[in-house]
């Protein structure tokens, strides 16, 4: 159930209470019988016609109770109009109760109820959208984990923009997120990184030597090198061999590292850890998981190698941990890395991994299961690829790179606003087609510049009304039209959106609740003139739009969104 100590949560908590106290009143009274309440909805309906709230209790005890949902309904009804006319509690706001369609309970209040929202929602100013939902529970947010081995592309730039929101969006609902960045310094990819290394740096100083077959081939890895050469000349010719790789590889990975870390601080992400997996071998960890696997009974040996036996836990084959000549696996690591995070404290981990890593995540929670943990606590966030089009075609290639597009020449083109928003605005099993034209157009058709340019109106309108109108109380109850109503209806569901979106890890709610609430204020505008002669009016319409204004801003300061005061 999502925080009761908001806006809309007070309310639908007092119709729920009411509900369930007719339910044990006519139970008592021999009408209804049954051993506990079934789990009910209270929740505003889509359609105005249906009420201010609506409730299924009916038919989910219907088979409870083993009665018609609409006899139920009826017997809830009746209930619920004599507790009004007693005044009894929870029915200060109620005005009138319907039943409707196979037994909802649609559920009108008194008139006004919306301005007294409203004056809820200002006096809560900045904490406005907050809640205790996630009761202080810590959550890791591990995301973009890129193998520093080359530049930050779109992929890594979607898994940015999701983790860094969805973390932002986790805390403003109660938790207690950390964001977490992997760093892949161990293993095959980073031996292979330095005979790439190598290979540049033998043949620039006239020692060519083969490129390897499946080695790095990035633009900047030549340019690396040749700065190397001119700070330091040959010296590292004489060393052996290993030692040569292994100081190049450690010299282009602290450079590669601070180049990601200034890429994400330039897409607006900063990180709480950074985590080597180097230090996982280093201390032992990942030993000492293959021991614990191995006294556990988990492990087989095969070919000389060593396998997890994942059939166990529901996979068709075992998976490798340790290759025939000793070397764990990029997986041993892993499983060591997720063992660490739930050591440190957390209640749940979140993954987010492109859509190609799908048949990994059941071996994962298979691996935790295997160390004694709750699978369901370690969660993966699957992200479907990004498709880039320029000029109506899609962009393959970067202009200064040869490969594909960075993030930061992303951002540098269409800023980090447009980029971020785009990113965030789809879920993340959806496909993205990003239009980077689309993207810096200053209009409608934009929707970051649609939703910014709202709340650059608001201010532009309150900076036009006279001085102090807005530092005095007002009389909300005066906004009863319909676009007024409307927009603090969207208004007072912004906690539950942030509680919605943090739940059910889903930063894309928050992105469309705020072009819809964009919308719902243009509507307004178009309706309602705020600069009007009568002053009680003028103060309350001020109020709603100064209101909206400061969820506008919260919402997109949780995407990692400015809002600008001019456009």
């Amino acid at each position: 159930m999502l925080e009761q100590n908001t806006v809309l949560g007070q309310r639908k908590a007092a119709i729920r209470r009411l509900i369930e106290n007719c339910l044990y009143q006519n139970q008592r009274e021999g009408k209804l019988s049954f051993t506990e309440i079934a789990d009910f909805v209270v929740e505003q309906p889509r359609e105005e016609a249906h009420g201010d709230f609506a409730a299924n209790a009916a038919m989910v005890m219907a088979k409870v109770c083993r009665r018609a949902p609409r006899d139920i309904a009826a017997l809830l009804k009746d209930s619920i109009e004599k507790a009004c006319a007693a005044q009894e509690a929870d029915t200060a706001e109620i005005q009138q109760v319907e039943i409707a369609g196979p037994g909802f309970l649609n559920f009108w209040l008194k008139p006004g109820w919306l301005g007294a929202c409203l004056e809820e929602i200002l006096a809560q100013g900045e904490n406005f959208g907050r809640s205790n939902t996630g009761q202080g529970k810590k959550i890791q947010v591990e995301f973009v984990s890129a193998n520093p081995t080359g530049e930050l592309h779109m992929g890594n730039a979607r898994g940015a923009a999701i983790g860094d929101s969805l973390a932002n969006i986790l805390n403003a609902a109660g938790f207690q997120a950390e964001r977490e960045f992997y760093i892949n310094d161990a293993g095959n990819q980073i031996e292979k990184f330095g005979l790439s290394l190598d290979a540049l740096y033998q043949t620039r100083l006239g020692h060519p030597v083969p490129f390897p077959e499946d080695g790095y081939h990035g633009a900047d890895l030549p340019r690396l090198i040749e700065d190397l050469v001119a700070r330091e000349g040959d010296i590292y010719l004489k060393l052996p061999d290993q030692e040569r790789r292994n100081l190049l590889a450690d010299y282009a990975l602290s450079l590669k590292i601070t180049d990601i870390r200034n890429a994400l601080r330039n897409f607006g992400v900063e990180y709480d850890v950074w985590f080597s997996e180097r230090t996982l071998h280093e201390s032992g960890a990942v030993q000492g998981i293959i021991d614990k696997l191995d006294q556990d009974d988990w492990l087989l040996q095969q070919d000389g190698a060593i396998w997890l036996d994942c059939r166990r836990f529901g996979e068709e084959k075992p998976e490798v941990l340790v290759r025939n000549n000793g070397v764990p696996t990029y997986f041993a690591a892993d499983i060591a890395y997720h063992d660490n995070k739930f050591r440190r404290g957390f209640d749940t981990v979140i993954d987010i991994w492109g859509a190609d890593h799908h048949g990994h995540v059941a071996r994962m929670q298979g691996a935790m299961e295997a160390l004694g943990y709750d699978r369901q606590r370690l969660e993966v966030i699957l992200m479907q690829f990004v498709r880039l089009y320029q000029g109506g075609q899609l962009l393959k290639m970067s202009k200064r790179t040869g490969q594909y597009v960075t993030l930061n020449e992303l951002v540098e083109e269409v800023g980090r606003d447009a980029a971020r928003f785009f990113f965030v605005m789809r879920s993340a099993d959806s496909l993205i087609d990003f239009d980077m034209d689309l993207a810096k157009k200053q209009s409608a058709d934009n929707p970051v510049y649609y939703a910014q340019y709202a709340h650059a109106r608001i201010c532009s309108i309150l900076a036009a009304a006279p001085a102090g109108v807005c530092s005095v109380a007002a009389d909300c109850s005066l906004l009863r039209q319909e676009g007024e109503e409307k927009l603090i209806r969207k208004l007072a569901a912004f906690p539950d959106e942030v509680a919605t979106a943090a739940l059910s890890r889903e930063p894309h709610r928050l992105a469309m609740y705020i072009l819809d609430l964009a919308a719902q204020f243009h509507n307004f505008y178009g309706q309602c003139h705020c600069l009007v002669e009568d002053q009680a009016l003028m103060s309350a319409r001020l109020h709603l739009i100064q209101a909206v204004a400061g969820v506008i801003r919260r919402g997109l300061a949780m995407l990692g969104v400015s809002a600008p005061e001019k456009m």
